[in-house]
């Protein structure tokens, strides 16, 4: 061979031996690299740094290494140390090449960026779609003037420690106070519209995230929606601190705090008397709830409870009970189900107090003469109303209890949640992106609720009869429903063969009451696995046809005064036999699709979680094999809603 064959022998020789000492230069580093893989998700995970359980959280997170580098695998994660390395490998040594990636979407981004990116929910702000309470009739336009995509964004940043804002309760503060607020508002309505602090801008912030009028990012068929999934509540708390943060600023008052609506609490139930005066009037709401001796009804049904002060005050505090304590024991009974990308990812699951009080006082606001029970009664114009803020920071501030009585154990660690982010304007109308990490420590957002008392803590409901007779009559229902032209006659009692509990293929249509025999897979439980987990309810595939307001009860057990069939089981959320409530608001509103747009049909059901491990103890029921589940439709709004079943499912209770 020649001089210039073997030189070329050699380096090819030289530059597999160069290729091997390389790829075993990566395999040393192997450990450095998940190391520093480990620091850079700890960045993405701020909310770990929260100061009532830093320790705790630094265990789980640097204590098992190999369950934090599989995080990373599962979804995606591409540390900067390991970017650093493939780069020297594919761009130095291998001449550029890189590691594959999804080119048919170029987003612009680096692709560890977009890798990573691509992951979390977040809207396409160029993707706005015009929206119609009835085709040809009443246009909601929810979009910006100017498309936010256009804007320039800069990323949300902590404010500087300082002395905290004071959420007070709204029946509390004084007349100060409810000046600064009524001017600030007055200041916002005279803003013109194409001024993001604007007050229609504001209350059409809430339109554009709960009507899917962005898409999501990466996508041209799936929306974004912040309703009835787990973004309800920290897509709330970014709003009203936005709105917060613009009203202070058009006063002159950094410290201006909202006050919040505490309907939870018997002094607090009616609305407040500032919201029925000057700035702060809604003329679109039920003129029969705006005095101070009408309660706030927090399992309102669309119409008047007939019941009396002191009976509705009961009722509220055992409803709270049940939403916030007994019915709340996992971070997805009370946030709701986890909605990640992809159509794949959809879900439609409100959390306890998502379904009532949240959409109860929604709708007991609310002008019934109005087509939707505008304003409040509706999501596209729900926030029109100044009752809103108010409504939505009792909301936040009940977050922040649950959360606490929890001791923080119960906070969702998954990273496609801490890190989806949404865009808000700030008090220099600058349009903000912000990451739902940045916002769970309240502290460090600069506000604080007033200490209140918690009535409903001691307010758990109790059996309407004693358990053991209610046994007894509950079987002697079941002997007189065994035959099937009874059951067919009846149409309200679901006898199993098998242990299951399934309505498909059509479902059973909710105009009028629904019972059926629940079996239950794991009986008898010890106390570690009842502490670990939590028994869950299901109620799965509601299935609404018509954009339009839907309630029905849910019963364990309960046993009927009179027919089953007509009767409307006035038991209320102060009995024990009471599970829950759905509820169901109209978005009064369709989806206009942009060109070129691809509109996907698909199934849009819904999955009702109710939390009973406590309830079956307090029924003497938590060692019997089944259960009697009742659905009772209220107000006639369960005849266009089909159910597909009721099981029964198991939910770890802790995430820490």
């Amino acid at each position: 061979m020649t001089m210039e064959g073997n030189t070329v022998k050699w380096m090819g020789s030289t530059k597999g031996v160069l290729l091997l000492m390389m790829l075993s230069f990566v395999a040393a580093v192997s450990l450095t690299l998940m190391i520093f893989h480990v620091n850079d998700q700890n960045q993405d995970i701020k909310y770990l740094q929260h100061h009532h359980h830093q320790e705790q959280l630094n265990n789980r997170v640097f204590g098992n290494f190999k369950e934090t580098a599989e995080l990373g695998n599962e979804f995606g994660y591409i540390s900067k140390a390991f970017g650093w390395v493939k780069n020297i490998i594919f761009d130095g040594f291998l001449g550029g090449r890189d590691l594959p990636y999804d080119s048919r979407i170029n987003s612009g981004q680096n692709h560890e960026e977009f890798d990573f990116d691509r992951r979390v929910i977040s809207p396409n702000l160029s993707s706005c779609h015009d929206s119609y309470a009835v085709p040809g009739e009443m246009m909601v336009n929810c979009c910006p003037p100017r498309p936010e995509s256009e804007e320039h964004v800069i990323d949300f940043v902590l404010p500087p420690p300082s002395t905290l804002r004071v959420r007070r309760p709204a029946h509390l503060v004084d007349d100060e106070y409810i000046a600064k607020l009524k001017k600030a508002v007055k200041i916002m309505k005279s803003l013109p519209y194409t001024d993001p602090r604007n007050w229609m801008r504001q209350a059409n912030m809430h339109c554009l995230y709960c009507t899917g009028s962005y898409n999501q990012k990466y996508s041209n068929s799936i929306e974004v929606d912040i309703h009835k999934t787990w973004y309800f509540f920290p897509w709330h708390r970014m709003m009203i601190y936005f709105h917060e943060k613009i009203i202070g600023s058009l006063i002159g008052d950094e410290d201006f705090a909202l006050p919040f609506w505490q309907w939870d609490a018997p002094e607090g139930m009616s609305m407040p008397s500032m919201y029925w005066e000057g700035a702060l009037v809604d003329t679109e709401r039920n003129p029969l709830h705006i005095s101070p001796n009408s309660i706030g009804d927090l399992n309102y049904q669309m119409t008047e409870s007939n019941l009396s002060r002191e009976e509705l005050v009961s009722s509220n505090l055992a409803f709270m009970y049940n939403q916030m304590v007994s019915g709340a024991t996992t971070s997805e009974l009370f946030m709701g189900c986890p909605f990640k990308v992809g159509e794949a990812g959809e879900c439609l699951g409100r959390g306890t107090i998502e379904a009532a009080p949240h959409n109860t006082m929604h709708s007991w606001v609310g002008k019934h003469a109005n087509r939707y029970n505008e304003n409040m009664g509706v999501f596209y114009s729900a926030a029109r109303d100044p009752t809103f803020y108010a409504h939505h920071a009792n909301i936040d501030r009940l977050w922040e209890v649950w959360r606490k009585m929890a001791n923080y154990k119960k906070d969702i660690v998954d990273p496609d949640w801490l890190n989806a982010y949404f865009y808000f304007h700030n008090e220099k109308s600058q349009l903000v992106r912000v990451s739902i990490h940045q916002i769970l420590n309240i502290t460090d957002m600069g506000y604080r609720y007033q200490d209140v008392d918690l009535p409903w803590l001691n307010a758990k409901p109790k059996p309407s009869m004693s358990p053991k007779i209610a046994r007894n009559r509950l079987k002697m229902n079941m002997k007189n429903f065994s035959t099937r032209a009874d059951q067919k006659l009846s149409n309200v009692l679901q006898l199993v063969t098998e242990k299951s509990s399934c309505f498909e293929p059509t479902g059973r249509t909710l105009h009028t009451n629904v019972r059926v025999r629940v079996y239950r897979p794991r009986k008898s439980r010890t106390k570690q696995e009842i502490e670990a987990e939590e028994e869950v309810l299901v109620v799965y595939g509601i299935d609404v046809k018509k954009d339009m307001y839907v309630k029905f009860d849910v019963y364990v057990n309960v046993v009927f005064s009179g027919s089953e069939r007509t009767s409307d089981i006035n038991l209320g959320p102060e009995s024990r036999e009471f599970a829950g409530t759905y509820v169901s608001l109209q978005h009064g509103v369709r989806k206009i699709m942009n060109e070129g747009d691809t509109m996907i049909k698909r199934k849009r059901k819904t999955n009702f979680n109710l939390g009973i491990s406590e309830l079956l103890k307090d029924l003497e029921a938590d060692e019997d094999d089944s259960i009697l589940v009742t659905l009772v439709p209220r107000n006639g709004s369960g005849v266009n809603t089909t159910v597909d079943g009721v099981r029964i499912d198991y939910l770890p209770r802790y995430t820490q």
